[in-house]
């Protein structure tokens, strides 16, 4: 596997470097960059700060936020957009938007691990009309429409 140079600043001292949990991850852990615990009631939204700013090395990359599974399963904390969309061209402050699902309050710790960052090739498209789009053998079939017999 080649990898990517990601250029990263510091916005504040609170900040961590990413880090794969393991050889295998396809994603690096994103920490909290935070001076004190910080609770999440139910039903509540927040932005996480990171204290990270990255540089993504061109337009042909996303950096792609994820929600932690374990974070999620056990304890109701997703992310509030379902994934963050992070552009080539941004330079601002990763923070993570968190939603509180559980049906308890959940408290972020100070480093802890809360979103996971993957990056991603990426092309953009040339939309064009068409009077009529190619038939396929599924059709309109929408939601659910590929698991019938």
């Amino acid at each position: 596997m080649q990898e990517k140079i990601i250029r990263y600043t510091k916005l504040s001292p609170l900040a961590r470097v990413p880090a794969y949990a393991t050889p295998g991850a396809a994603a690096a852990d994103l920490c909290a960059a935070l001076e004190a615990p910080l609770t999440v009631e139910p039903m509540q939204r927040m932005l996480v700060p990171t204290g990270l700013a990255i540089e993504l090395p061109g337009a042909d990359c996303v950096a792609l936020v994820y929600a932690r599974s374990g974070l999620s399963i056990r304890n109701g904390l997703c992310m509030a957009n379902g994934v963050g969309v992070v552009d080539s061209d941004y330079r601002g402050e990763l923070k993570v938007p968190v939603i509180n699902l559980g049906a308890e309050p959940y408290t972020i710790q100070p480093g802890e691990r809360i979103a996971q960052l993957c990056l991603a090739p990426v092309w953009q498209a040339a939309f064009v009309e068409a009077d009529a789009l190619q038939q396929t053998r599924r059709g309109e079939g929408g939601f659910g429409s590929t698991g019938k017999q």
